[in-house]
């Protein structure tokens, strides 16, 4: 059964990244207990730029647990916290495969619709120091996804991810990013 490890809130920082501040929301770490989720937000987390992120069809950033042993691998062996792709809920048995555009869940007591495969800006360059982190992560295939705010509740560690409906014919998270990702793996 598909579930939450973690439960990652961050307000904007600034970054500085090849000599300018960025301020960003990318940078997440885990809260302990029940987070509401009220409107778009989890309590305790923002965004820097609504204009491209946030919002109704990208309330919530979701990352499986499962890809952070590639990235430890991929990085060197680096330290990866929860939250370190700038994600709200890191899950564990929710993989872009298993997750359809247009899938309504309950996590908690919110309820959440799936909405599309992340894309990340240069932010997540900027956040790993790294100006190759992007291509990196399209080309891993392992992009995590949004979701979209239905009701409002709490999510906490440990809550299953309950599917409620899937819409006939629903593509994959996996699928969806297919023509753009030749090299995607599970």
């Amino acid at each position: 059964m598909a579930r939450v490890v973690s439960v990652n809130v961050g307000a904007p920082q600034t970054i500085r990244w090849e000599g300018r501040d960025i301020r960003s929301g990318i940078r997440k770490t885990p809260r302990p207990g029940r987070v509401a989720l009220r409107g778009v937000n989890l309590v305790g987390d923002d965004q820097a730029d609504r204009t491209v992120h946030g919002g109704s069809r990208k309330s919530v950033y979701v990352y499986p647990s499962e890809h952070y042993p590639y990235w430890t691998a991929e990085l060197s062996g680096s330290r990866l916290e929860w939250g370190s792709f700038g994600e709200n809920l890191t899950t564990e048995g929710w993989l872009e495969r298993d997750a359809h555009i247009g899938d309504l869940v309950r996590i908690g007591s919110a309820e959440f619709e799936v909405t599309q495969p992340r894309r990340p800006c240069f932010k997540l360059n900027a956040t790993f120091a790294r100006a190759d982190m992007i291509e990196r992560f399209h080309r891993s295939g392992r992009s995590g996804f949004y979701l979209g705010a239905r009701r409002d509740g709490e999510v906490g560690a440990g809550d299953p991810i309950e599917l409620l409906s899937r819409p006939a014919g629903a593509v994959s998270i996996f699928e969806a990013l297919k023509p753009s990702q030749p090299e995607a793996r599970e």
